[in-house]
C-alpha cells in the first residue's frame, strides 16, 4: 500500500498496483503566493498539531482531554452539530470533563467564513465566560525560510532537558511531552545558550501536509532584539520546506506587540481569532 498525503494534511491509502505514474510537481512558484484556507481546514490543521491524550466524538465536536496541560487540549472543538440540542451537548461537557476533574472548556472562533459566532453568543446567554482569546495568522512559508540562514540552530525530532529549561511551562510532565511531541512530523529548534546554560532561543515546528505550524517561540529575556527568535523560524522554516510545506500557521495574542511585529514583518497576517469559554 501506498500513503498519499493530501494538501489538506490528510492521508490515503491506494493499492501500489493501481499507480500508474507519478512526478514530482515543482513547487517553487507556489510556495511565494499566501495561502488561502478555511476555517475547517486550519481548526484541523491546528488540532492535529497539538492532540490531547484522549478524545472522544459527540456528533461532531471533539472532546479533548490532557491532564489540564494547556486550554487546547482540554476543550472541545465544535466543528459542526453535536447531535443533540445544544444545551443537552453542554451537559455532556461538563459531565466528561468533571469525570475528569477539569474545568469544562468550549474552543470558539470568530472573524473567517465558517467560524462560530451564533455559538459563541449562544454561550454567552448560556452563562458561559469567556477566558481566552487570541488570534491564529497565516502566511506563505517561503518568505520566513528566507529571512536568513538559520546559523548555530540545533534541530531535533524530541524536546530534550535543554529545550524544557527554556520552555516558559515549567515542571513538564509525561502528558504535557506526549502533547509536545504529537504531530505529524514534529521539529524542535535550540540556540545553546553560553557557557551550557539554558538555551538562549528555542521553537517548535510541526509539518503537515502542506502546512508547517509555529509554536513555542522563546527567548532568554537578556537576549532579546537580537535576531534570535528570527534564527529560530528561518530554521524550522527551511526544514518545512524541505518535507514539502508551502503555507505557515501560528497562534499569537493580541497583547504580544512584539510577536506581532515580528510576525508582520515575516508577511503573516490574522486569518481568525479563537476563543475559548469556561462553563461558569
Amino acid at each position: 500500500m501506498l500513503l498519499i498525503t493530501r494538501k489538506s494534511g490528510d492521508t490515503v491509502r491506494i493499492a501500489e498496483s493501481s499507480l500508474v505514474a507519478g512526478k514530482v510537481v515543482p513547487s517553487a512558484p507556489a510556495r511565494r503566493r499566501g495561502p488561502s484556507a478555511s476555517y475547517a481546514e486550519l481548526a484541523h490543521v491546528s488540532t492535529r498539531a497539538w492532540r490531547p491524550v484522549e478524545s472522544e466524538m459527540l456528533g461532531a465536536w471533539e472532546l479533548r482531554a490532557a491532564s489540564g496541560f494547556t486550554r487546547r487540549a482540554n476543550s472541545v472543538l465544535p466543528l459542526g452539530d453535536p447531535g443533540m440540542p445544544l444545551p443537552a451537548a453542554l451537559d455532556v461537557v461538563r459531565r466528561w470533563y468533571g469525570d475528569r476533574g477539569l474545568p469544562a472548556y468550549v474552543q470558539t472562533a470568530t472573524g473567517a467564513e465558517g467560524t462560530q459566532e451564533l455559538l459563541c453568543a449562544e454561550l454567552e446567554r448560556l452563562g458561559w465566560v469567556r477566558e481566552v482569546s487570541a488570534e491564529m495568522w497565516v502566511g506563505a512559508l517561503a518568505p520566513v525560510a528566507d529571512r536568513g540562514e538559520g546559523a548555530g540552530v540545533v534541530l531535533s525530532r524530541e524536546a530534550d532537558e535543554a529545550w524544557l529549561a527554556r520552555y516558559q511551562r515549567k515542571g513538564v510532565s509525561e502528558v504535557a511531552l506526549k502533547v509536545l511531541g504529537s504531530g505529524p512530523s514534529v521539529w524542535f529548534a535550540t540556540v545553546p545558550g553560553a557557557g551550557g546554560g539554558a538555551p538562549a532561543a528555542i521553537g517548535r515546528c510541526v509539518v503537515d501536509g502542506r502546512w508547517a505550524g509555529f509554536g513555542a517561540v522563546e527567548v532568554d529575556p537578556a537576549l532579546r532584539r537580537q535576531g534570535l527568535a528570527t534564527r529560530v523560524m528561518t530554521a524550522l522554516a527551511r526544514r518545512a520546506l524541505d518535507e514539502g510545506a508551502s503555507a505557515a500557521w501560528l497562534h499569537v495574542e493580541a497583547e504580544n506587540a512584539g510577536a506581532r511585529e515580528m510576525y508582520a514583518g515575516m508577511g503573516f497576517g490574522a486569518h481568525h481569532s479563537y476563543h475559548h469559554y469556561r462553563s461558569a
